[in-house]
């Protein structure tokens, strides 16, 4: 069974930035494609960004929240995805989950691989 491991959240002032990082414990096919949501008090999970791990390609999706401030990156030898989020606002407040699957298209729709999530609080 794959594991998404996150790190990275915390408490952060409006206008600030926070860089979070997941790592999975294997890379396979089902793994081929990362990706980032996140779901605030009360409200739905929401798709944030994907990336792919071929070095060929430069393949990223965002979601209209991130588009703009928040970057999603990878580092092949490190096995490691980032989310990089400048300019943050109170309502970027949420649990954010690192998640992954074999392709874009069913990372951003619905992962098969789930992280635990970490917390990301924007105070004004």
């Amino acid at each position: 069974q794959v594991q998404l491991v996150e790190s990275g959240g915390g408490l952060v002032q409006t206008g600030g930035s926070l860089r979070l990082s997941c790592a999975p414990s294997e890379r396979t096919w089902s793994t081929d494609a990362m990706a980032w949501f996140r779901q605030a008090p009360g409200k739905e999970r929401e798709f944030v960004a994907a990336i792919t791990w071929s070095t060929w390609s430069s393949n990223t999706m965002y979601g209209d929240s991130a588009k703009g401030r928040f970057t999603i990156s990878r580092d092949n030898a490190k096995n490691t995805v980032y989310l990089q989020m400048n300019s943050l606002k109170p309502e970027d407040t949420a649990v954010y989950y690192c998640a992954a699957d074999r392709s874009m298209s069913d990372v951003s729709l619905s992962p098969r691989y789930w992280g635990q999530g970490t917390q990301v609080t924007v105070s004004s």
